[in-house]
């Protein structure tokens, strides 16, 4: 059987070590192992990190943007592949497999203006000929630890910036579906990069622990569940580094009276139930305005969900496919058990679905509740698979007020034709990404990505020029270039030069 290993510059040590498996999610069987990594298999890749990045971080950024533009050919034209491969690993539909690749892609892009991005500030005359400027430098040697549900976007979120920007980067992406980081790391090398500046270490706690605790490395960034973002974030800044830790999510899409409800709807099924539900940005919970408008809604819904088709990540016509294994099948569905012993309405329950030749597979239908209330437990946590609940709200400020004060603070949305009310709500809402009649508000990767409360620990978003901020140290120098006459010596006349006035601060002079 296939064993996934690392990519460390002068191969691994672990070549009897422990493995995991990977499974295919569509049949529910073990289809390769991966080779986990120990703190030794880490000290080897921060070595090659340590001897590669120096002569990276000097090399002009005009040519480490020419390997971005060369990666990014590469994974165009391997998209096929790499999709088939993801889908293959993770469960989701390939369609939706090709927009994780093409989401990592764009910030790719953004990377590739990395000349321009690195500019510092000049000014001239600061004080009596002196002038002062900023220059961006590296911060040296970054780590990624990624989640399963997007194991190609979320790796170039942070390895293309950090890349760009002169450091080296160890990568651990979650050993549920390693196949797609390993082969975008192989793909970097056959850009161009050197040996050791994307390599990817596979692992389990063990590993996430030593690179919070290695000296060497100085930026870690994160994204998981809130509570390992926490302690990512704990650990790494109490051992000196930089880390933004991302966390999980509870996205509410508030749905105005006199919102376009078909629209919505069709939203819905794609925001909801989408890659099973396993997405930080999905939109699980959807808050009518009004019972009126709550009894529309779900006079809608519930066609349209029982017309979504759950099948085989392979299947073209599927909108999505199952979760990714067997553990994260039986949490989803304990949460819908949660949910009813709650009390919310069970208006459509996913739970026992099967697919005809695939019984096996980690498979989950559509579910939907109604009538849930803030005080349940399987609102106030986070589900991660395809359950949307209805959070019913009898007025504005309810449904300003519900997210707001939800633990997690990643997105919300808002459905109106109403410009001042989507104007008020984007501006009072407690929640770091807003969507106004966009249900997935996910920012382009121009701009940055990045939660509030439980949803994000660390001051400094991903990707956009955040992401620059976050992988570079800022140093700032301030000259004085004398006249040669007034230098210490002899005049070319003979004549002894004059005593320069002693320096004096330019805010004091």
């Amino acid at each position: 059987m296939r064993v996934i290993d690392h990519v460390i510059a002068g191969g691994s040590q672990t070549m009897d070590g422990a493995t995991g498996a990977v499974f295919d999610p569509n049949r529910g069987e073990v289809q390769a192992h991966v080779r986990l990594g120990t703190a030794a298999d880490l000290d080897r890749a921060v070595a090659a990190a340590q001897a590669a990045q120096p002569g990276w971080a000097a090399t002009n950024p005009q040519k480490r943007a020419r390997v971005l533009f060369a990666f990014k050919q590469l994974v165009e034209a391997n998209m096929q592949q790499l999709a088939e491969l993801l889908s293959s690993e993770h469960g989701k539909v390939i369609a939706d497999a090709k927009g994780d690749i093409q989401r990592g892609l764009d910030v790719i892009e953004f990377a590739c203006g990395v000349p321009h991005l690195l500019k510092g500030d000049y000014t001239q005359g600061a004080g009596p000929g002196i002038d002062v400027y900023s220059m961006r430098l590296p911060v040296g040697i970054g780590a990624g630890i990624t989640p399963f549900n997007f194991p190609a976007m979320i790796p170039m979120w942070m390895f293309g910036v950090a890349i760009a920007c002169g450091n080296a980067f160890i990568l651990k992406p979650s050993e549920r579906d390693p196949s797609v980081p390993v082969r975008l790391a192989e793909l970097m090398l056959e850009a161009g990069a050197p040996q050791g500046i994307l390599q990817v270490v596979h692992g389990d706690k063990t590993v996430v622990d030593a690179i919070l605790d290695h000296h060497a490395i100085g930026a870690v960034s994160f994204v998981g569940s809130s509570d390992i973002a926490h302690y990512v974030y704990r650990r790494g800044v109490a051992a000196g580094k930089r880390v933004q830790a991302m966390g999980g999510a509870k996205n509410h899409g508030i749905v105005m009276p006199d919102a376009d409800l078909d629209q919505v709807v069709a939203d819905l099924a794609g925001a909801a139930f989408g890659s099973a539900g396993e997405r930080c940005m999905a939109l699980p919970v959807v808050v009518p305005v009004g019972d009126k408008t709550a009894e529309r809604l779900r006079e809608k819904l519930i066609p349209a969900i029982a017309a979504l088709r759950v099948g085989v990540s392979t299947d073209a016509d599927a909108h999505y496919g199952p979760v990714v294994n067997a553990q994260h099948k039986a949490r989803v569905e304990g949460w819908i058990a949660r949910g009813v012993e709650e009390g919310a309405e069970l208006v459509v329950d996913g739970r026992g679905f099967s697919l005809q030749g695939h019984e096996r597979g980690f498979f989950i239908g559509p579910t939907l509740f109604d009538h849930v209330t803030p005080q349940m437990e399987s609102y106030r946590e986070e589900i991660f698979g395809p359950v949307l609940q209805i959070v019913r709200a009898p007025d504005f400020e309810t449904a300003v007020r519900l997210p707001s004060e939800h633990q997690y603070g990643n997105g919300v949305a808002i459905f109106t034709r109403n410009g001042h009310a989507a104007r008020e709500f984007a501006a009072r809402v407690n929640v770091g990404m807003v969507g106004i009649n966009v249900p997935i508000p996910v920012p382009v990767a121009y701009h940055s990505f990045g939660g509030w409360k439980r949803s994000a620990f660390g001051d400094v978003n991903q990707h956009g020029e955040e992401g620059v901020r976050f992988w570079t140290k800022v140093k700032t120098i301030t000259q004085r270039w004398p006249d040669g006459s007034a230098m210490g010596g002899q005049a070319e006349d003979g004549a002894a030069a004059r005593t320069q006035d002693a320096f004096v601060i330019p805010t004091m002079g």
